[in-house]
């Protein structure tokens, strides 16, 4: 046998490297990756930045205690947008990025530690868990590499388990939409998400599932906004859609947010990829409302010498109203919110400025389309 030189090493490691990397990227869902590297010893298999479900852990460094019973907790991730919480015993060392198994309602499965210490009790507190009134089921070890092994084998199965059920589901006439599918670690079960409409029986498509696959089934019914985390895309934005890169939760989102930001109200333009109203819309709902609390009442009407001027729009961080007189509503007049207020007070005691026009910042003039002559370029803009 020849001696390796270096460069024969270096390849060799290479080859390796693009094996490994080969064989986990499957489960990128999960947060399971491979960094290509150079050196053996510095690979890493689980990169937790491939999974929207990581949490930063702002209270890393100081001890965590155990409850009364000696228990300490820790937050585990699963396929993309599941999160559970676990119990194990102190004699248990667990560092974020382990892939550990643990408890299910039967059999195990596999998930990646995303949180421990005291960061997780305040968890537990904001999504309303009491360890005294609800047992949480138990982390039992680290992953083997046997478990490892079949639970990427597992992972791998997810793709083509998902294109024969929809076939299956087809060929039954199911009005039903299966949107992804996820294996349990010990690849015993499988849960199937999917979307519909109206009430769906499908006792017997979890036994064509079932004699299929060889697994324990679990229909489990998602929104449309899940639907659209699962799936993922781009939006209008030209980003990644925030509930697939980012969000774990969904907040209610009403044509309100869309009025007072003074958006148009578009439909087509304020929906997403799910139908649904774009979950962006709350990002700056609470800027704008905390801005529009020193404006005052739109319904109020200004009374100069000149005419009454009513209200048309806002540029709220700019601090500007704009104002047309009543008899001329296409000239529009942009007063500062202190300048109106201060009309408002004048108007209050009977007294009436001249014109708005020494009050204006700035004038806008808008073209009726009704009144737009076929051969002026501005009705058309």
């Amino acid at each position: 046998m020849y001696p390796l030189t270096k460069e024969t090493r270096e390849e060799e490691t290479a080859m390796e490297n693009d094996n490994i990397q080969n064989k986990n990227t499957e489960p990128a869902a999960r947060g399971c990756c491979v960094v290509a590297s150079s050196s053996r010893e510095s690979l890493s298999v689980n990169q937790s930045k491939c999974c929207k479900l990581t949490s930063y852990n702002w209270l890393k460094d100081f001890p965590d205690m155990p409850d009364d019973n000696g228990l300490l907790y820790a937050e585990i991730r699963f396929k993309n947008d599941r999160k559970d919480f676990f119990s194990y015993p102190r004699e248990m060392k667990l560092k974020e990025g382990e892939i550990v198994a643990v408890e299910s309602t039967s059999g195990h499965d596999i998930g990646i530690v995303s949180l421990t210490g005291d960061a997780v009790r305040i968890q537990m507190k904001r999504k309303g868990v009491d360890t005294e009134r609800t047992t949480l089921k138990k982390i039992y070890r680290h992953a083997r590499v046997a478990d490892v092994e079949k639970w990427l084998e597992a992972v791998k199965r997810e793709n083509e388990t998902l294109v024969r059920s929809r076939e299956i589901i087809n060929s039954l006439g199911l009005s039903m939409k299966l949107n992804d599918v996820e294996y349990q670690g010990d690849k015993t079960k499988a849960i199937f998400y999917y979307t519909a409409d109206d009430r769906v029986d499908f006792r017997q498509l979890i036994r064509k599932l079932a004699d299929a696959f060889k697994i324990r089934v679990e229909m489990k019914q998602i929104g449309v906004r899940q639907e659209a985390a699962k799936l993922g895309g781009i939006g209008s934005c030209g980003r990644e859609l925030c509930c697939s890169s980012f969000m774990c939760g969904f907040k209610s989102v009403s044509t309100s947010a869309a009025r007072i930001q003074q958006l148009s109200l578009n439909p087509q333009k304020l929906a997403g990829q799910c139908g649904k109203l774009k979950c962006c819309l709350n990002y700056e709902l609470e800027s704008y409302m905390d801005a529009l609390k020193e404006f005052p009442d739109t319904r109020i009407p200004l009374k100069t010498k000149k005419g009454i001027a009513r209200h048309k729009k806002n540029d709220v961080f700019k601090r500007i109203m704009w104002y047309a007189y009543t008899d001329n509503p296409n000239n529009l007049l942009a007063i500062l919110v202190d300048n109106v207020k201060e009309i408002i007070e004048m108007n209050k005691k009977g007294k009436y400025p001249k014109e708005l026009e020494m009050y204006a910042q700035k004038t806008e003039l808008t073209v009726d389309d009704n009144h737009a002559s076929d051969d002026d370029f501005a009705g058309y803009i």
